[in-house]
């Protein structure tokens, strides 16, 4: 009885322990899927207002031709997969907007000063031109959220959650907008970009998500007000109709799901606020004497998306079954106890005979007597057992008497098996070694081409620091410092990927930079493109996709002309003030295609003594702390310009040195590189600290910090 019991015990407890990790399990997955649907669809939409950005920017899309603007929002939607409704509106209340219904058609909405302050509204047909004036009402776009956002954050960015109207079979869904705010060269506001998101698509999503039969899903803000859930079709209460309807949003704890409201009550609880949760979390708490699993993870996007997904899966959806099996289990052990007790004492004399005589012939055998023969048993097991003992006997007897010749030969086996072992073993150290050897020359070819200490203190004007460190033994980073008549040629580039092709596309980069400076090659345009087709051609021979962004700058008495694209440029003055140059429009990755002489571009910038440039690679902006979030630009360019009054060398050191704060004991997985370059302003002998590029590597620090 017992061991009956001991075995339902165990059975329920193993149960109870898999049913919490398979819960676990579930929830870590299904919010991941969930962060993975979020994020993605909100890049997504970002991606497409940066592509309508970028054609502003070159020109190709003229913010004042609204009938361009027009057809070009009308090719973006029409499809109303995912921009459903693309606009812009700038400074003088102007608006344009096209937007594709949810009953397939597509709508213009516009304000001209010619109909201020009316915004018509009308039916487009299936070429984009308009087929009726639906509809005709007072519309400001400067006193619209997403309008109002853009100029507050003067950058890509999302606007508040506010209510869209005439959505579905509910009239109002929650939405957000897009929004990029565009500026003229003079850096005044010109309008904003916009495109609407509505959330029921990602409702949709988790509704549609299977998690259990009673597991669900939801989304909150930090101020705790639902965004979206799996079991709450409209997560906040209308007031009036129309469009001077409002809404007035759902806090997770008032919700009038239980389980919602539990586990926010219990987020608070555990945590204080919801601004206070920065990982992922999972917890376990009982709802009206239930047991509920629950995992909470924090998603951002960078653009302004601060929210905790939430996924609750209740115990009771696994147990029922475990508590089935513990019953039967303990059944199945009561009956087999009864049985098994029963047949042991009916059988136990009727066996017990014959297997004392094989006992006795056991021990025999054991005592050097060979020669032993067991009488059959009426008990057909017995039989058996005896009919194996007496072959087993037999074949004892005749392995003793040839034991030494198989011996003899079993060691000769094994002495040629080990023999072909060691060769091939000596064969694979041959080839390790050589491939070790090819990539040390490699990596020491790399070393030996980055510009000299001494090269770079020689040039007069400027004073520079540079950093390289691949992620693997061969990097894919280039840059280099040319000094060749008075002109200062500094170039920076990234070749997609890194190892040993990277490093062979890295060291023919410097060469034919190197070439084309010593033939005296000054034109921006015949540099890069005679550089490209090299590499392109060098690329296509070696059957290689690789292929590199790259700058080069070329600085003259106090003039830089930068061309070619890559990251972007950092532009320091004296003062510590930054200027960023975006160089997309300033040329095409090398080795990508084999002309490009025509897309090739050069600027030109005036520094002042003091004034100086950073250049950088994607590695240190791209760069991950234990939470995966980004290093970035914006942090890269507070470091720069708080110790700008430093030399070039601290500059270096202190990007490097918080650099490697951020991502801790984290691995580097891409290159990193970092040069920094400055017109002297007759700074003290004594202050310029001469450059080291051969610095501890960040990797190598981090076992030195753990030693």
């Amino acid at each position: 009885m017992t061991a009956v019991g001991l075995v339902g015990y165990l059975s329920f407890k193993n149960g109870q322990k898999a049913v919490e990790d398979l819960a676990n399990q579930l929830t870590h997955e299904v919010s991941n899927r969930i962060d993975e649907h979020v994020v993605g669809y909100f890049d997504k939409t970002h991606q497409i207002l940066r592509v309508t950005y970028d054609s502003v920017q070159s020109g190709n899309l003229d913010l004042n031709n609204f009938e361009g603007l027009e057809h070009y929002f009308w090719n973006v939607v029409q499809e109303g997969d995912l921009e459903s409704y693309l606009s812009f509106g700038n400074e003088e209340g102007e608006f344009v907007g096209v937007e594709h219904r949810e009953d397939g058609t597509v709508q213009l909405k516009i304000r001209t000063k010619a109909t201020e302050p009316i915004r018509e509204t009308y039916l487009l047909d299936n070429l984009g031109n308009r087929a009726k004036l639906l509809k005709e009402a007072d519309y400001d776009p400067r006193k619209r959220p997403w309008y109002q956002a853009a100029v507050s954050a003067k950058k890509p960015t999302w606007s508040p959650i506010y209510p869209f109207f005439s959505r579905q079979a509910t009239n109002t869904a929650l939405g957000m907008s897009a929004v990029v705010p565009v500026f003229d060269s003079s850096k005044q506001l010109e309008g904003v970009l916009c495109i609407n998101v509505t959330l029921l698509r990602i409702t949709d999503f988790l509704r549609d998500l299977y998690i259990s039969p009673h597991g669900q899903s939801f989304i909150i803000e930090r101020s705790g007000n639902l965004v979206v859930s799996s079991t709450i079709r409209q997560p906040f209460t209308l007031e009036g109709e129309g469009e001077d309807a409002k809404i007035v949003r759902i806090p997770a704890i008032k919700s009038k799901d239980k389980t919602v409201q539990a586990t926010a009550q219990r987020l608070l609880h555990d945590f204080g606020s919801f601004e206070a949760i920065h990982k992922s979390q999972q917890l376990k708490f009982k709802v009206e004497g239930g047991w509920y699993y629950a995992q909470v993870l924090p998603i951002q996007d960078g653009r302004g998306i601060d929210w905790l997904v939430v996924v609750v899966v209740p115990e009771s959806d696994f147990m029922a079954q475990i508590h089935q099996n513990t019953r039967i289990t303990i059944l199945l052990c009561l009956g087999a106890l009864i049985i098994a007790t029963g047949m042991g004492i009916l059988t136990a004399r009727w066996i017990s005979r014959p297997i004392i005589d094989i006992t006795q012939a056991s021990e025999d055998m054991a005592g050097g007597n060979l020669a032993q023969r067991v009488k059959p048993s009426p008990i057909g097991e017995i039989e058996k057992l005896a009919n194996s003992f007496n072959s087993m006997a037999g074949q004892l007897k005749e392995a003793f008497e040839t034991l030494e010749d198989k011996v003899k030969e079993r060691t000769a086996e094994l002495a040629e098996a080990n023999e072909e072992i060691s060769t091939l073993n000596q064969r694979l150290q041959a080839d390790n070694l050589r491939m070790s050897t090819e990539l040390d020359i490699l990596r020491e070819m790399q070393q030996l081409i980055l510009p000299k200490a001494a090269e770079l203190e020689a040039i007069e004007d400027l004073d520079i620091a540079g950093f390289m460190e691949p992620a693997d033994e061969v990097g894919g980073d280039y840059y280099d410092v040319l000094d060749t008549d008075g002109v200062v040629t500094i170039g920076i580039g990234d070749v997609t990927g890194h190892g040993l092709e990277s490093g062979i596309l890295m060291v023919m980069a410097q060469t034919a930079v190197r070439t084309l400076k010593e033939i005296r090659e000054q034109d921006p345009v015949r540099f890069l493109d005679t550089l490209n087709r090299t590499i392109y051609k060098n690329v296509q021979r070696m059957n290689s996709d690789k292929n590199l962004t790259l700058a080069i700058l070329n600085y003259s008495n106090g003039r830089i002309s930068i061309s070619g694209q890559h990251e972007e440029t950092l532009v320091v003055r004296k003062g510590g003030e930054i200027e960023r140059i975006d160089t997309m429009d300033l040329g095409l990755p090398i080795g990508l295609d084999e002309n490009i002489a025509d897309l090739i571009s050069h600027i030109t910038v005036e520094l002042e003594l003091g004034d100086g440039i950073v250049l950088y690679t994607d590695g240190i902006t791209e760069a991950k702390d234990i939470n995966k979030q980004f290093y970035g630009l914006e942090r890269l360019c507070e470091v720069v310009s708080r110790n700008w009054n430093k030399s070039v060398e601290q500059i270096k050191q202190a990007a490097i040195d918080d650099l490697q704060k951020f991502i801790g004991e984290q691995k580097l997985f891409d290159d990193i590189t970092l040069v920094v370059l400055k017109r002297q302003d007759n700074l003290p002998v004594d202050f310029i600290t001469p450059v080291e590029t051969n610095r501890v590597s960040l990797n190598d620090r981090n076992s030195l910090q753990n030693n």
